[in-house]
Protein backbone atom coordinates (compact mmCIF):
# COMPACT_ATOMS: atom_id res chain seq x y z
CA UNK A 1 0.00 0.00 0.00
CA UNK A 2 1.46 3.38 -0.84
CA UNK A 3 2.24 5.95 1.95
CA UNK A 4 0.90 9.35 0.72
CA UNK A 5 3.60 11.75 0.31
CA UNK A 6 4.36 15.11 2.38
CA UNK A 7 5.59 18.04 1.99
CA UNK A 8 9.34 18.86 3.62
CA UNK A 9 7.27 21.64 5.66
CA UNK A 10 4.99 19.17 6.50
CA UNK A 11 7.77 16.40 7.47
CA UNK A 12 9.20 19.49 9.53
CA UNK A 13 6.21 20.65 11.56
CA UNK A 14 5.89 17.08 12.46
CA UNK A 15 9.57 16.37 13.40
CA UNK A 16 9.13 19.56 15.53
CA UNK A 17 6.44 18.54 17.11
CA UNK A 18 7.55 15.29 17.71
CA UNK A 19 10.88 16.57 19.16
CA UNK A 20 8.92 19.30 21.65
CA UNK A 21 6.65 16.64 23.39
CA UNK A 22 9.41 14.50 23.75
CA UNK A 23 10.04 15.18 28.09
CA UNK A 24 13.41 14.56 27.75
CA UNK A 25 14.72 16.84 25.10
CA UNK A 26 12.29 19.36 26.69
CA UNK A 27 14.39 19.89 29.08
CA UNK A 28 18.04 18.22 28.68
CA UNK A 29 21.47 18.81 30.32
CA UNK A 30 24.21 18.42 27.81
CA UNK A 31 28.33 17.87 28.57
CA UNK A 32 30.41 18.92 25.58
CA UNK A 33 33.67 21.55 24.83
CA UNK A 34 32.80 25.38 23.86
CA UNK A 35 34.19 26.02 20.04
CA UNK A 36 33.68 28.26 17.31
CA UNK A 37 32.13 30.99 19.56
CA UNK A 38 30.32 33.60 17.86
CA UNK A 39 28.91 36.71 19.66
CA UNK A 40 25.90 38.14 17.55
CA UNK A 41 25.17 42.49 17.20
CA UNK A 42 21.64 41.23 18.97
CA UNK A 43 23.26 39.99 22.05
CA UNK A 44 22.80 36.15 21.11
CA UNK A 45 25.37 33.69 21.30
CA UNK A 46 25.84 30.57 18.69
CA UNK A 47 28.64 27.96 19.27
CA UNK A 48 28.96 24.44 19.29
CA UNK A 49 29.34 22.00 21.32
CA UNK A 50 31.55 18.82 21.32
CA UNK A 51 32.65 15.58 22.59
CA UNK A 52 35.65 13.04 21.03
CA UNK A 53 32.63 11.74 18.32
CA UNK A 54 29.99 14.30 17.99
CA UNK A 55 29.05 17.91 18.08
CA UNK A 56 25.59 20.22 18.75
CA UNK A 57 24.94 23.63 17.76
CA UNK A 58 24.20 26.21 20.46
CA UNK A 59 21.88 28.92 20.87
CA UNK A 60 22.12 31.10 23.78
CA UNK A 61 19.72 33.74 23.91
CA UNK A 62 20.58 37.08 24.48
CA UNK A 63 17.37 37.41 27.69
CA UNK A 64 19.53 34.37 29.31
CA UNK A 65 22.48 35.84 29.08
CA UNK A 66 22.18 37.99 32.24
CA UNK A 67 21.67 34.50 33.82
CA UNK A 68 24.88 33.44 32.66
CA UNK A 69 28.10 33.36 35.19
CA UNK A 70 30.93 32.16 33.56
CA UNK A 71 32.57 34.43 30.70
CA UNK A 72 32.51 32.11 27.68
CA UNK A 73 35.60 30.89 26.04
CA UNK A 74 36.54 28.37 23.07
CA UNK A 75 37.97 25.51 24.29
CA UNK A 76 36.12 25.56 27.82
CA UNK A 77 34.09 22.64 28.56
CA UNK A 78 30.41 22.96 30.44
CA UNK A 79 27.29 21.52 30.97
CA UNK A 80 24.59 23.53 28.68
CA UNK A 81 20.85 22.71 30.39
CA UNK A 82 17.95 23.92 27.75
CA UNK A 83 15.79 22.32 25.16
CA UNK A 84 16.17 20.50 21.43
CA UNK A 85 14.62 23.33 18.77
CA UNK A 86 14.29 22.57 15.81
CA UNK A 87 14.72 25.61 12.81
CA UNK A 88 12.52 24.21 9.85
CA UNK A 89 13.57 26.59 7.19
CA UNK A 90 16.90 25.20 7.34
CA UNK A 91 15.94 21.65 8.44
CA UNK A 92 18.90 21.89 11.40
CA UNK A 93 18.13 21.03 14.99
CA UNK A 94 20.11 23.33 18.04
CA UNK A 95 20.44 23.12 21.87
CA UNK A 96 18.40 26.03 22.80
CA UNK A 97 19.97 26.65 26.53
CA UNK A 98 18.64 28.39 29.19
CA UNK A 99 21.62 27.83 31.91
CA UNK A 100 25.34 27.44 31.42
CA UNK A 101 27.66 25.76 34.38
CA UNK A 102 31.32 25.41 34.06
CA UNK A 103 32.54 22.23 34.03
CA UNK A 104 36.58 21.47 35.67
CA UNK A 105 39.27 23.58 37.01
CA UNK A 106 40.72 24.28 33.75
CA UNK A 107 37.55 25.78 32.33
CA UNK A 108 36.87 27.98 35.39
CA UNK A 109 40.29 28.85 35.31
CA UNK A 110 39.53 29.98 31.53
CA UNK A 111 36.38 31.43 32.20
CA UNK A 112 38.08 33.52 35.14
CA UNK A 113 41.03 35.01 32.91
CA UNK A 114 38.42 35.77 29.85
CA UNK A 115 36.65 37.78 31.91
CA UNK A 116 40.17 39.66 33.59
CA UNK A 117 40.61 40.63 30.45
CA UNK A 118 37.66 41.91 29.19
CA UNK A 119 37.51 44.24 32.41
CA UNK A 120 41.12 45.40 32.25
CA UNK A 121 40.82 45.94 29.05
CA UNK A 122 37.57 48.66 30.06
CA UNK A 123 39.96 50.25 33.19
CA UNK A 124 38.20 48.60 35.49
CA UNK A 125 41.28 48.09 37.54
CA UNK A 126 42.82 51.28 37.08
CA UNK A 127 44.92 52.29 40.06
CA UNK A 128 43.46 56.09 38.78
CA UNK A 129 40.04 54.74 40.05
CA UNK A 130 41.27 53.47 43.39
CA UNK A 131 39.58 55.56 46.40
CA UNK A 132 41.36 55.90 49.30
CA UNK A 133 40.37 54.74 52.40
CA UNK A 134 39.85 56.78 55.26
CA UNK A 135 42.05 56.67 58.39
CA UNK A 136 39.00 57.21 60.90
CA UNK A 137 36.10 55.42 59.74
CA UNK A 138 32.58 55.95 61.80
CA UNK A 139 30.37 53.65 59.85
CA UNK A 140 31.38 50.15 57.89
CA UNK A 141 29.28 47.88 56.09
CA UNK A 142 29.99 44.16 56.28
CA UNK A 143 28.57 42.58 52.89
CA UNK A 144 28.92 38.39 53.79
CA UNK A 145 27.26 35.42 54.97
CA UNK A 146 26.17 35.67 58.92
CA UNK A 147 26.54 32.37 59.50
CA UNK A 148 30.10 32.35 58.58
CA UNK A 149 33.25 32.19 60.41
CA UNK A 150 34.67 35.55 58.49
CA UNK A 151 32.26 37.72 59.83
CA UNK A 152 32.44 36.32 63.26
CA UNK A 153 36.05 36.90 62.49
CA UNK A 154 36.00 40.52 61.79
CA UNK A 155 33.71 41.61 64.16
CA UNK A 156 36.25 40.44 66.56
CA UNK A 157 38.78 42.12 65.02
CA UNK A 158 36.97 45.25 64.87
CA UNK A 159 35.59 45.38 67.85
CA UNK A 160 39.12 44.48 69.32
CA UNK A 161 41.00 47.73 68.13
CA UNK A 162 38.20 49.75 67.37
CA UNK A 163 34.89 50.14 70.03
CA UNK A 164 33.50 53.31 68.66
CA UNK A 165 33.21 52.62 65.12
CA UNK A 166 29.22 51.85 63.81
CA UNK A 167 29.36 48.48 62.20
CA UNK A 168 26.36 47.37 59.24
CA UNK A 169 25.63 43.67 58.04
CA UNK A 170 24.64 42.83 54.88
CA UNK A 171 23.82 39.40 54.80
CA UNK A 172 24.15 37.47 51.44
CA UNK A 173 24.63 34.42 49.99
CA UNK A 174 28.48 33.65 49.26
CA UNK A 175 28.20 30.76 46.85
CA UNK A 176 25.69 29.76 44.32
CA UNK A 177 23.66 30.97 41.42
CA UNK A 178 22.26 33.52 42.91
CA UNK A 179 24.97 34.88 45.23
CA UNK A 180 26.51 37.36 43.01
CA UNK A 181 23.47 38.87 42.29
CA UNK A 182 22.80 39.56 46.39
CA UNK A 183 26.44 40.70 47.20
CA UNK A 184 25.80 43.09 43.97
CA UNK A 185 22.34 44.37 45.10
CA UNK A 186 23.60 44.91 48.34
CA UNK A 187 26.34 46.90 47.70
CA UNK A 188 23.99 49.37 45.53
CA UNK A 189 21.74 49.72 48.31
CA UNK A 190 24.73 50.59 51.38
CA UNK A 191 25.51 53.51 48.30
CA UNK A 192 21.60 54.74 48.40
CA UNK A 193 20.57 53.88 51.86
CA UNK A 194 23.75 54.43 53.62
CA UNK A 195 25.85 56.93 51.89
CA UNK A 196 27.47 58.14 54.82
CA UNK A 197 29.35 54.61 55.03
CA UNK A 198 32.99 55.54 55.21
CA UNK A 199 34.15 51.61 53.89
CA UNK A 200 32.25 48.66 52.53
CA UNK A 201 34.20 44.98 53.22
CA UNK A 202 32.94 42.26 51.08
CA UNK A 203 34.27 38.57 50.52
CA UNK A 204 33.91 35.30 52.59
CA UNK A 205 36.17 32.64 54.18
CA UNK A 206 38.17 30.04 52.11
CA UNK A 207 36.71 27.31 49.72
CA UNK A 208 37.56 25.59 46.56
CA UNK A 209 37.75 27.91 43.00
CA UNK A 210 33.70 27.45 42.75
CA UNK A 211 32.62 27.90 46.09
CA UNK A 212 34.31 31.64 45.77
CA UNK A 213 33.03 32.40 41.89
CA UNK A 214 30.68 34.18 43.13
CA UNK A 215 33.03 37.28 43.47
CA UNK A 216 34.36 36.34 40.35
CA UNK A 217 31.23 37.33 38.91
CA UNK A 218 30.98 40.68 36.04
CA UNK A 219 27.90 41.68 38.39
CA UNK A 220 30.02 41.67 41.25
CA UNK A 221 33.00 43.83 40.05
CA UNK A 222 30.91 46.39 38.26
CA UNK A 223 29.11 46.80 41.23
CA UNK A 224 32.46 47.84 43.31
CA UNK A 225 34.08 49.60 40.58
CA UNK A 226 30.59 51.80 40.45
CA UNK A 227 30.75 52.00 44.44
CA UNK A 228 30.91 55.79 45.78
CA UNK A 229 32.00 54.68 48.75
CA UNK A 230 35.67 52.52 49.24
CA UNK A 231 35.39 48.73 48.79
CA UNK A 232 37.48 46.18 50.55
CA UNK A 233 37.50 42.49 48.90
CA UNK A 234 38.41 40.01 51.38
CA UNK A 235 38.40 36.92 49.80
CA UNK A 236 39.41 33.35 50.75
CA UNK A 237 42.84 32.95 52.03
CA UNK A 238 46.12 34.70 50.80
CA UNK A 239 46.70 32.82 48.31
CA UNK A 240 43.06 32.71 46.82
CA UNK A 241 42.85 35.98 44.39
CA UNK A 242 39.52 36.60 42.86
CA UNK A 243 38.28 39.41 40.25
CA UNK A 244 36.49 41.46 43.34
CA UNK A 245 40.20 41.60 44.40
CA UNK A 246 41.55 43.49 41.34
CA UNK A 247 38.43 46.37 40.97
CA UNK A 248 38.28 47.02 44.84
CA UNK A 249 39.90 50.03 46.03
CA UNK A 250 41.58 47.60 48.69
CA UNK A 251 42.66 43.96 48.59
CA UNK A 252 42.97 42.03 51.59
CA UNK A 253 44.25 38.65 51.68
CA UNK A 254 41.84 37.47 54.36
CA UNK A 255 38.70 38.90 55.76
CA UNK A 256 41.07 39.29 59.37
CA UNK A 257 43.41 41.28 57.78
CA UNK A 258 40.05 43.45 55.97
CA UNK A 259 39.09 44.02 59.75
CA UNK A 260 42.70 45.19 60.64
CA UNK A 261 43.23 48.04 57.63
CA UNK A 262 39.61 48.89 57.65
CA UNK A 263 40.24 50.85 61.71
CA UNK A 264 42.96 51.92 63.59
CA UNK A 265 43.67 50.05 66.57
CA UNK A 266 42.63 52.79 69.67
CA UNK A 267 44.95 51.02 72.38
CA UNK A 268 47.94 52.09 69.73
CA UNK A 269 46.69 55.73 69.08
CA UNK A 270 46.20 56.14 72.73
CA UNK A 271 49.53 54.99 73.88
CA UNK A 272 51.02 57.23 70.40
CA UNK A 273 49.29 59.86 72.34
CA UNK A 274 50.51 59.70 75.92
CA UNK A 275 53.83 59.10 74.11
CA UNK A 276 53.26 62.66 72.48
CA UNK A 277 52.23 64.65 75.38
CA UNK A 278 55.27 63.09 77.86
CA UNK A 279 57.56 64.65 75.32
CA UNK A 280 55.46 67.72 75.26
CA UNK A 281 55.47 67.97 79.12
CA UNK A 282 59.03 67.18 78.79
CA UNK A 283 60.18 69.37 76.54
CA UNK A 284 58.06 72.15 78.48
CA UNK A 285 59.85 70.93 81.56
CA UNK A 286 63.13 71.62 79.87
CA UNK A 287 62.62 74.85 78.69
CA UNK A 288 61.25 76.08 81.69
CA UNK A 289 64.37 75.16 83.60
CA UNK A 290 66.43 76.74 80.87
CA UNK A 291 64.80 80.03 81.64
CA UNK A 292 65.08 79.44 85.44
CA UNK A 293 69.13 79.15 84.78
CA UNK A 294 69.27 82.10 82.67
CA UNK A 295 66.96 84.51 85.11
CA UNK A 296 69.61 83.22 88.02
CA UNK A 297 71.94 84.44 86.09
CA UNK A 298 70.54 87.74 86.00
CA UNK A 299 70.39 88.56 89.09
CA UNK A 300 69.29 92.07 90.52
CA UNK A 301 72.65 93.34 90.82
CA UNK A 302 73.83 92.34 87.33
CA UNK A 303 70.58 93.64 85.67
CA UNK A 304 70.68 97.32 87.37
CA UNK A 305 74.75 97.35 86.68
CA UNK A 306 73.21 96.34 82.94
CA UNK A 307 70.75 99.11 82.66
CA UNK A 308 72.77 101.86 84.11
CA UNK A 309 76.13 101.03 81.57
CA UNK A 310 73.04 101.13 78.67
CA UNK A 311 72.30 104.42 79.69
CA UNK A 312 75.77 106.01 80.37
CA UNK A 313 76.22 104.94 77.07
CA UNK A 314 73.03 106.33 75.50
CA UNK A 315 74.39 109.52 77.42
CA UNK A 316 77.67 109.65 75.72
CA UNK A 317 76.01 109.01 72.99
CA UNK A 318 73.72 112.03 73.35
CA UNK A 319 76.40 114.25 74.83
CA UNK A 320 78.65 113.88 71.85
CA UNK A 321 75.46 114.54 69.31
CA UNK A 322 75.42 117.92 71.56
CA UNK A 323 78.62 118.92 71.07
CA UNK A 324 77.97 118.55 67.35
CA UNK A 325 74.96 120.80 67.24
CA UNK A 326 76.87 123.21 69.44
CA UNK A 327 79.71 123.54 67.01
CA UNK A 328 77.19 124.81 64.02
CA UNK A 329 75.24 126.85 66.04
CA UNK A 330 75.68 130.60 64.65
CA UNK A 331 75.31 131.92 67.92
CA UNK A 332 78.52 130.29 69.73
CA UNK A 333 80.24 131.19 66.19
CA UNK A 334 79.19 134.67 66.34
CA UNK A 335 80.46 134.85 70.06
CA UNK A 336 84.12 134.18 68.59
CA UNK A 337 84.38 137.41 67.25
CA UNK A 338 82.87 136.58 63.72
CA UNK A 339 79.83 138.59 62.54
CA UNK A 340 77.59 139.23 59.67
CA UNK A 341 77.37 141.40 57.59
CA UNK A 342 73.95 142.92 56.19
CA UNK A 343 73.87 145.59 53.02
CA UNK A 344 71.14 148.32 53.15
CA UNK A 345 68.24 146.18 52.59
CA UNK A 346 68.79 143.90 55.20
CA UNK A 347 69.94 141.01 53.98
CA UNK A 348 73.06 139.19 54.33
CA UNK A 349 75.97 139.52 51.95
CA UNK A 350 79.07 137.15 51.58
CA UNK A 351 81.23 139.02 49.13
CA UNK A 352 83.45 142.30 49.81
CA UNK A 353 82.24 143.56 45.87
CA UNK A 354 78.59 143.31 46.22
CA UNK A 355 79.34 146.89 48.16
CA UNK A 356 80.84 150.26 46.33
CA UNK A 357 82.65 152.85 48.50
CA UNK A 358 80.09 155.04 50.07
CA UNK A 359 78.02 151.99 51.05
CA UNK A 360 76.50 151.63 54.16
CA UNK A 361 76.21 148.51 55.59
CA UNK A 362 75.46 146.73 58.85
CA UNK A 363 77.54 144.17 61.06
CA UNK A 364 75.66 141.89 63.13
CA UNK A 365 77.63 140.76 66.40
CA UNK A 366 76.87 138.59 68.84
CA UNK A 367 76.60 141.01 71.67
CA UNK A 368 74.72 144.23 69.48
CA UNK A 369 75.19 145.70 66.11
CA UNK A 370 77.41 148.17 64.24
CA UNK A 371 76.30 150.83 61.66
CA UNK A 372 79.32 151.33 59.22
CA UNK A 373 79.85 152.81 55.44
CA UNK A 374 82.49 151.63 52.94
CA UNK A 375 85.55 154.02 51.91
CA UNK A 376 87.31 151.42 49.60
CA UNK A 377 86.96 147.68 48.31
CA UNK A 378 90.54 145.50 48.46
CA UNK A 379 91.11 142.17 47.26
CA UNK A 380 90.61 140.06 43.93
CA UNK A 381 87.87 140.16 42.32
CA UNK A 382 86.22 137.05 41.27
CA UNK A 383 83.31 135.61 39.85
CA UNK A 384 80.22 136.72 41.75
CA UNK A 385 76.26 136.15 41.61
CA UNK A 386 74.21 138.14 39.12
CA UNK A 387 72.61 139.96 41.75
CA UNK A 388 76.42 141.20 43.34
CA UNK A 389 77.30 142.15 39.45
CA UNK A 390 74.46 143.96 39.15
CA UNK A 391 74.59 146.20 42.15
CA UNK A 392 78.21 146.33 41.22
Amino acid sequence: MAIKPVTVSQLSGYIKRVLQSDPLLGNVSVIGETSNLKFHGSGHIYFTLKDENSKINCFLPSDKLKNIRYELADGMKIIAAGYIHLYEKGGSYSLNIRDIEVFGQGSLSMAFQKLKEKLEKEGLFDTKHKKPLPKFPRKIAIVTSETGAAIEDMLKIIKSRNNIVDIIIFPVLVQGACAAEEISEAIGKINTLYPETDIIITGRGGGSLEELWAFNEEIVARSIFNSVIPVISAVGHEIDVTISDFVADRRAETPTAAAQMSVPDIGELKAYIKSLKETLVSSIIHGIQNKERLLEAYNIETLTNSFKNRIDLFASQANALKIKLDALNPGNIMALGYGAILNRDGKLVGSAFAFSPGDELTVVFADGNALCSVNEITGVKGEQNDEEKTKL
